[in-house]
């Protein structure tokens, strides 16, 4: 997989090339590409490219945008502001800015003090990513603590993302791009085709 000094050259290269031109089609030559969408990719046909933006998973995760939170915190902010992991950046509310930001602090600072009182008498031992007292991230299948849900994952090369569908994307199952790919249209869309 690509990592982020790659993945900022694709991404200035793309912006010079496509930024300010229409789209004259769109041909997905692999299912590896489109991990999923929010419309159907061929009503974007004579739209004007205005950006090269990842998602709001991947800017949580970006160290030039939010240093210090990783796969895991970026997990956890998510579902404290309530937001889809895979929500564009761009289309963000001025609610659902406020909603993150305070998710940011709120959760980064809430996990500096359950840290520091875990490890109040010494050096930490136990550096993990996954912690039993976390929300989403590492729980995939569990109940959501909050609505009862099954948290959900995608994965993507060498990492996951985990939310919850109650509570971050109003019930809809994320295509997971090796899973959903094999299942194609057996994969369950909303809570209610898990059932």
């Amino acid at each position: 997989m690509p990592e982020l000094p790659d993945i900022e050259l694709y991404r200035l290269a793309l912006h010079r090339q496509v930024v300010g031109q229409t789209l004259q089609s769109i041909v997905i030559r692999s299912p590896f590409v489109l991990r999923t969408y929010e419309c159907d990719p061929s009503l974007l046909h004579g739209m004007q490219v205005k950006s090269i933006e990842r998602t709001l998973k991947r800017a949580l995760s970006d160290p030039r945008r939010f240093d210090g939170i990783g796969n895991a915190y970026s997990d956890e902010i998510l579902f404290e502001a309530r937001l889809s992991p895979l929500q564009r950046t761009e289309n963000l509310s001025e609610e659902e800015v406020e909603r993150l930001w305070v998710a940011c602090r709120e959760t980064t600072r809430c996990w500096i003090n359950r840290l520091l009182e875990q490890n109040a008498d010494g050096f930490p031992e136990r550096v993990t990513a996954f912690r039993p007292e976390m929300s989403v991230h590492g729980k995939f299948g569990s109940a959501c603590n909050t609505c009862g849900a099954p948290i959900q994952r995608i994965r993507y090369a060498d990492n996951e993302c985990n939310y919850c569908p109650g509570c971050q994307t109003d019930g809809r199952i994320l295509a997971d791009r090796s899973l959903s790919r094999l299942l194609k249209d057996d994969w369950p869309k909303t809570l209610e085709d898990l059932e």
